[in-house]
């Protein structure tokens, strides 16, 4: 049985909130730097290079990339021989949270009541806090703050399976063209298909945090993720909305079996930032 403090939790937590509003990831940087070079468009090339230095200038000042830094999305892995001691697994991570908002400057973006009150919490609690539990001593960390723009911009939509393969094409690019300029592409998309209602949206931000160049075990579904990708890239919608060929960078599918009438679909899109960052404690 492996003990984890609910302090080096917390710590874990506030600087990845930090680190992840302030650092493009690697993967997505260097798909950015090939589509940078790809990318024949003048007003596309020009909204791409000013793209890369505000990364590049929030890296090396160590401030936010986006002004809209996003509700906390905390994926948690942990083994079941993990025991987690001085206190609650839940609230430590709410508490790095709320450290890494404050001391990170970074917005705080929060309401606690949904539709009437709209009053904002002040410290970017609660997070979103999804777990998953495996065998061993694994205890994984990923902050993902997701930002509004591009959040508004994902859809759900529980297909049929007579509507196959080709149904599923045509709900994505209806998502990703209702989206435009909305999602502040170019967008790094998940795609979930499977399970119910509840478990599609989950897959499809899984699937958007997938690194990118990675790619769907069956080859079925691989060849599905390019053939979306280049469908996307050639709706013409490029970067920032002002035309080109960059509309995303990535496309990533996870799949989960689901009941024999259904076929549920879901689309996460992000803005280019793609703000993730995780650790193994």
């Amino acid at each position: 049985m492996r003990e984890i403090k609910t302090e080096i939790i917390t710590k874990a937590v506030r600087d990845l909130c930090i680190e992840a509003n302030c650092q493009l990831p690697e993967d997505v940087s260097q798909v950015f730097d090939k589509m940078l070079l790809e990318e024949t468009f003048p007003i596309a090339k020009d909204t791409l290079k000013i793209l890369a230095e505000n990364a590049r200038l929030a890296k090396e000042n160590h401030s936010p990339i986006c002004q809209d830094t996003g509700m906390a999305c905390v994926f948690i892995t942990i083994g079941q021989d993990v025991h987690i001691v001085d206190g609650s697994l839940q609230e430590a991570i709410h508490e790095g949270v709320r450290q890494g908002y404050e001391e990170g400057y970074l917005r705080k973006s929060v309401v606690s009541e949904p539709m009437f009150d709209r009053v904002n919490t002040k410290d970017n609690t609660p997070a979103l806090i999804y777990y998953d539990i495996v065998e061993g001593e694994q205890f994984d960390i990923v902050v993902a703050p997701k930002g509004f723009g591009s959040e508004n911009m994902c859809q759900i939509k529980m297909l049929k399976p007579s509507d196959g393969v080709e149904g599923v094409k045509e709900f994505v690019l209806k998502v990703i063209r209702d989206a435009g300029p909305n999602a502040c592409p170019p967008m790094v998309i998940g795609v979930g298909i499977g399970g119910s209602f509840d478990k599609v949206a989950l897959l499809s931000k899984k699937a958007m945090l997938r690194p990118v160049g990675s790619h769907h075990s069956d080859a079925r579904y691989q060849s599905l993720e390019e053939e979306l990708l280049e469908m996307v890239n050639a709706t013409g919608i490029g970067p920032g909305g002002y035309g080109g060929k960059t509309t995303a960078l990535s496309l990533n599918i996870e799949t989960y079996p689901t009941h024999i009438a259904g076929m549920p679909v879901a689309v996460s899109i992000c803005c280019h930032v793609a703000r993730h960052k995780g650790v193994s404690l």
